[in-house]
Protein backbone atom coordinates (compact mmCIF):
# COMPACT_ATOMS: atom_id res chain seq x y z
CA UNK A 1 0.00 0.00 0.00
CA UNK A 2 1.08 3.15 -0.36
CA UNK A 3 2.43 5.10 2.38
CA UNK A 4 3.59 2.24 4.35
CA UNK A 5 7.36 1.74 4.78
CA UNK A 6 9.09 -1.67 4.23
CA UNK A 7 11.55 -3.09 6.44
CA UNK A 8 14.55 -1.96 3.96
CA UNK A 9 12.94 1.66 3.68
CA UNK A 10 13.85 1.07 8.02
CA UNK A 11 16.95 0.01 7.84
CA UNK A 12 19.68 2.28 8.77
CA UNK A 13 21.96 3.42 5.82
CA UNK A 14 24.83 1.50 4.91
CA UNK A 15 28.44 2.72 3.91
CA UNK A 16 31.33 1.10 2.03
CA UNK A 17 33.71 -0.48 3.01
CA UNK A 18 36.59 2.16 2.41
CA UNK A 19 34.07 4.46 4.46
CA UNK A 20 33.92 1.96 7.58
CA UNK A 21 38.12 1.05 7.35
CA UNK A 22 38.55 4.72 7.44
CA UNK A 23 36.30 5.55 10.33
CA UNK A 24 38.49 2.55 12.36
CA UNK A 25 41.48 4.01 11.30
CA UNK A 26 40.74 7.25 12.74
CA UNK A 27 39.15 5.38 16.03
CA UNK A 28 42.76 4.05 16.34
CA UNK A 29 45.12 7.12 15.43
CA UNK A 30 43.01 8.56 17.83
CA UNK A 31 43.45 5.90 21.11
CA UNK A 32 47.40 5.76 19.93
CA UNK A 33 47.83 9.18 20.33
CA UNK A 34 45.63 8.97 23.73
CA UNK A 35 48.24 6.00 24.80
CA UNK A 36 51.42 7.91 23.45
CA UNK A 37 50.73 11.00 25.54
CA UNK A 38 49.05 8.85 28.55
CA UNK A 39 53.03 8.97 30.29
CA UNK A 40 53.91 12.09 29.13
CA UNK A 41 50.74 13.86 30.77
CA UNK A 42 51.35 11.96 34.07
CA UNK A 43 48.04 10.53 33.76
CA UNK A 44 49.61 7.55 35.93
CA UNK A 45 50.11 10.20 39.24
CA UNK A 46 45.68 10.71 38.88
CA UNK A 47 46.38 8.08 42.23
CA UNK A 48 48.05 11.41 44.04
CA UNK A 49 44.31 13.40 44.38
CA UNK A 50 43.08 10.71 46.47
CA UNK A 51 46.59 10.27 48.50
CA UNK A 52 46.79 14.05 49.36
CA UNK A 53 43.57 14.47 49.64
CA UNK A 54 44.16 15.78 54.01
CA UNK A 55 46.68 18.44 52.04
CA UNK A 56 44.58 19.58 50.10
CA UNK A 57 41.49 19.91 52.64
CA UNK A 58 44.17 21.97 54.72
CA UNK A 59 45.07 24.31 52.04
CA UNK A 60 41.70 24.82 51.03
CA UNK A 61 40.97 25.79 54.11
CA UNK A 62 42.82 28.82 53.86
CA UNK A 63 39.86 30.01 51.79
CA UNK A 64 36.90 29.41 53.60
CA UNK A 65 36.84 32.64 55.18
CA UNK A 66 36.99 35.27 52.34
CA UNK A 67 38.32 39.07 53.95
CA UNK A 68 36.25 41.78 51.86
CA UNK A 69 37.96 44.30 54.36
CA UNK A 70 39.59 46.09 51.10
CA UNK A 71 36.77 45.14 48.90
CA UNK A 72 36.80 48.87 47.44
CA UNK A 73 40.45 47.83 45.92
CA UNK A 74 39.03 44.90 44.57
CA UNK A 75 36.49 46.53 42.80
CA UNK A 76 38.48 49.26 41.16
CA UNK A 77 40.93 46.66 40.14
CA UNK A 78 38.28 44.16 38.25
CA UNK A 79 36.89 47.27 36.69
CA UNK A 80 40.41 48.42 35.40
CA UNK A 81 40.66 44.26 34.39
CA UNK A 82 36.98 44.78 32.48
CA UNK A 83 37.88 47.66 30.37
CA UNK A 84 41.47 46.44 29.23
CA UNK A 85 38.87 43.69 28.08
CA UNK A 86 36.55 45.64 26.64
CA UNK A 87 39.39 47.74 24.10
CA UNK A 88 41.41 44.64 23.68
CA UNK A 89 38.31 43.25 21.83
CA UNK A 90 37.14 46.80 19.95
CA UNK A 91 40.44 46.92 19.21
CA UNK A 92 40.21 42.95 17.46
CA UNK A 93 36.69 43.43 16.13
CA UNK A 94 38.16 46.94 14.18
CA UNK A 95 41.14 45.43 12.67
CA UNK A 96 39.51 41.82 11.62
CA UNK A 97 36.53 43.08 10.08
CA UNK A 98 38.79 43.97 7.14
CA UNK A 99 40.92 41.31 7.57
CA UNK A 100 38.36 38.48 7.40
CA UNK A 101 37.30 39.96 3.94
CA UNK A 102 40.50 39.58 2.61
CA UNK A 103 40.64 35.85 3.72
CA UNK A 104 36.98 34.81 2.20
CA UNK A 105 37.81 32.93 -0.65
CA UNK A 106 34.00 33.97 -2.16
CA UNK A 107 35.53 38.08 -1.77
CA UNK A 108 38.83 38.20 -2.30
CA UNK A 109 41.06 36.35 -4.38
CA UNK A 110 43.63 33.45 -3.84
CA UNK A 111 46.66 35.16 -4.00
CA UNK A 112 45.54 37.41 -1.54
CA UNK A 113 43.61 34.81 0.74
CA UNK A 114 46.49 32.56 1.19
CA UNK A 115 49.12 34.55 2.70
CA UNK A 116 46.39 36.54 5.03
CA UNK A 117 45.30 33.52 6.51
CA UNK A 118 49.05 32.54 6.52
CA UNK A 119 48.71 36.43 9.08
CA UNK A 120 45.82 35.10 11.20
CA UNK A 121 47.47 31.86 12.36
CA UNK A 122 50.55 33.52 13.02
CA UNK A 123 48.30 36.08 15.07
CA UNK A 124 47.06 33.13 16.86
CA UNK A 125 50.12 31.36 17.55
CA UNK A 126 51.17 34.00 19.90
CA UNK A 127 49.52 32.87 23.17
CA UNK A 128 48.34 36.28 25.08
CA UNK A 129 51.08 35.95 28.19
CA UNK A 130 53.61 36.08 25.54
CA UNK A 131 52.57 39.02 24.09
CA UNK A 132 51.88 41.06 27.40
CA UNK A 133 55.75 40.01 28.31
CA UNK A 134 56.86 41.74 25.36
CA UNK A 135 54.41 44.60 25.33
CA UNK A 136 55.67 45.00 29.19
CA UNK A 137 59.41 45.83 27.33
CA UNK A 138 58.14 48.22 24.76
CA UNK A 139 55.26 50.41 26.18
CA UNK A 140 55.81 49.43 30.37
CA UNK A 141 53.67 48.08 33.03
CA UNK A 142 50.21 48.90 33.13
CA UNK A 143 46.77 48.02 31.21
CA UNK A 144 47.96 49.48 27.75
CA UNK A 145 50.27 46.31 27.47
CA UNK A 146 47.18 44.10 28.03
CA UNK A 147 45.25 45.54 25.82
CA UNK A 148 47.83 45.26 22.66
CA UNK A 149 48.42 42.00 23.57
CA UNK A 150 44.76 40.75 24.07
CA UNK A 151 43.93 42.72 20.17
CA UNK A 152 46.56 41.15 18.51
CA UNK A 153 46.00 37.55 19.69
CA UNK A 154 42.22 38.36 19.38
CA UNK A 155 42.50 39.75 15.97
CA UNK A 156 44.26 36.59 14.39
CA UNK A 157 40.90 34.62 16.17
CA UNK A 158 38.06 36.86 15.68
CA UNK A 159 39.50 37.45 11.90
CA UNK A 160 39.21 33.60 11.41
CA UNK A 161 35.50 33.29 12.90
CA UNK A 162 34.53 36.16 10.94
CA UNK A 163 36.13 34.54 7.49
CA UNK A 164 34.00 31.46 7.88
CA UNK A 165 30.81 33.49 8.18
CA UNK A 166 31.52 35.59 5.29
CA UNK A 167 32.42 32.30 3.55
CA UNK A 168 29.08 30.60 4.46
CA UNK A 169 26.61 33.42 3.40
CA UNK A 170 23.70 33.33 0.50
CA UNK A 171 25.23 34.65 -2.93
CA UNK A 172 21.28 35.77 -3.81
CA UNK A 173 22.04 38.89 -2.09
CA UNK A 174 25.12 40.00 -3.40
CA UNK A 175 24.13 39.07 -6.63
CA UNK A 176 21.00 41.24 -6.59
CA UNK A 177 23.22 43.93 -5.77
CA UNK A 178 25.54 43.17 -8.34
CA UNK A 179 22.40 43.03 -10.39
CA UNK A 180 21.64 46.84 -9.50
CA UNK A 181 25.10 48.26 -10.42
CA UNK A 182 26.25 47.80 -7.08
CA UNK A 183 30.19 48.75 -6.51
CA UNK A 184 32.16 45.38 -4.92
CA UNK A 185 31.97 47.78 -1.87
CA UNK A 186 28.28 48.12 -2.21
CA UNK A 187 28.20 44.30 -2.08
CA UNK A 188 30.23 43.68 1.15
CA UNK A 189 28.10 46.47 2.74
CA UNK A 190 24.64 45.43 1.65
CA UNK A 191 24.72 41.86 0.36
CA UNK A 192 27.42 40.31 2.91
CA UNK A 193 27.05 42.67 6.33
CA UNK A 194 23.59 42.43 6.69
CA UNK A 195 24.11 38.51 6.85
CA UNK A 196 26.87 38.09 9.21
CA UNK A 197 26.11 41.16 11.35
CA UNK A 198 24.03 38.59 14.46
CA UNK A 199 26.85 36.19 13.76
CA UNK A 200 29.73 38.84 13.89
CA UNK A 201 27.99 40.20 17.17
CA UNK A 202 27.72 36.52 18.70
CA UNK A 203 31.54 35.49 18.51
CA UNK A 204 32.56 39.12 19.55
CA UNK A 205 30.63 38.88 22.62
CA UNK A 206 32.31 34.83 23.16
CA UNK A 207 35.58 36.74 22.51
CA UNK A 208 34.89 39.32 25.19
CA UNK A 209 33.94 36.92 27.70
CA UNK A 210 37.15 35.02 26.79
CA UNK A 211 38.97 38.38 27.26
CA UNK A 212 37.58 39.16 30.96
CA UNK A 213 39.41 36.04 32.24
CA UNK A 214 41.97 36.20 30.04
CA UNK A 215 42.87 40.25 31.29
CA UNK A 216 43.34 38.42 34.62
CA UNK A 217 45.77 36.65 33.70
CA UNK A 218 48.09 39.07 32.26
CA UNK A 219 47.81 41.15 35.52
CA UNK A 220 50.39 38.39 36.92
CA UNK A 221 52.84 39.36 34.37
CA UNK A 222 52.54 43.18 35.23
CA UNK A 223 49.35 44.16 32.83
CA UNK A 224 47.20 45.76 35.24
CA UNK A 225 43.98 44.82 36.56
CA UNK A 226 43.05 42.59 39.20
CA UNK A 227 45.41 40.01 38.53
CA UNK A 228 47.99 41.90 40.03
CA UNK A 229 46.17 42.07 43.49
CA UNK A 230 45.64 38.49 43.16
CA UNK A 231 49.34 37.59 42.28
CA UNK A 232 50.40 39.68 45.46
CA UNK A 233 48.75 38.48 48.06
CA UNK A 234 49.14 34.55 46.58
CA UNK A 235 52.95 35.65 47.28
CA UNK A 236 52.23 36.91 50.42
CA UNK A 237 50.20 33.85 51.80
CA UNK A 238 46.92 35.90 52.58
CA UNK A 239 44.70 33.60 51.45
CA UNK A 240 41.76 35.00 53.13
CA UNK A 241 42.12 38.19 50.52
CA UNK A 242 43.04 36.02 47.66
CA UNK A 243 39.74 34.16 48.10
CA UNK A 244 37.92 37.34 47.93
CA UNK A 245 39.46 38.14 45.07
CA UNK A 246 38.81 35.13 43.47
CA UNK A 247 34.93 35.73 44.43
CA UNK A 248 35.09 39.01 42.65
CA UNK A 249 36.24 37.26 39.79
CA UNK A 250 33.99 34.82 39.44
CA UNK A 251 30.99 36.83 40.12
CA UNK A 252 32.47 39.42 37.64
CA UNK A 253 32.50 36.84 34.86
CA UNK A 254 29.52 35.08 35.73
CA UNK A 255 27.77 38.39 35.41
CA UNK A 256 29.15 38.70 31.63
CA UNK A 257 28.61 35.10 30.90
CA UNK A 258 24.67 35.74 31.73
CA UNK A 259 24.46 38.90 30.11
CA UNK A 260 26.16 37.90 26.70
CA UNK A 261 23.95 34.84 26.40
CA UNK A 262 20.72 36.67 26.55
CA UNK A 263 22.30 39.34 23.71
CA UNK A 264 22.93 36.56 21.66
CA UNK A 265 19.40 34.81 22.20
CA UNK A 266 18.05 37.71 21.13
CA UNK A 267 20.71 38.09 17.89
CA UNK A 268 20.46 34.56 16.72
Amino acid sequence: MAGTQTMNDLAPPTTGMATRIANWLMILVVVAILAVAFKGAHMQDLHKLVDKSANTGTYLQAYLKPDFSDWKRYIAAMWETLQIAVWGTFLSIIFAIPISFLCSRNIAPAWVVQPMRGLIALLRAFPDIVLGTAFLVAVGPGPLAGVLALTINNTGTLAKLFSEAVEAIEAAPVEGVRATGGSRLQEIVWGVIPQVGPLWTSFALYRFESNARSATVLGLIGAGGIGQLLFDNLNGYDYASVSAIALIIVGAVTLIDILSQQIRKRLL
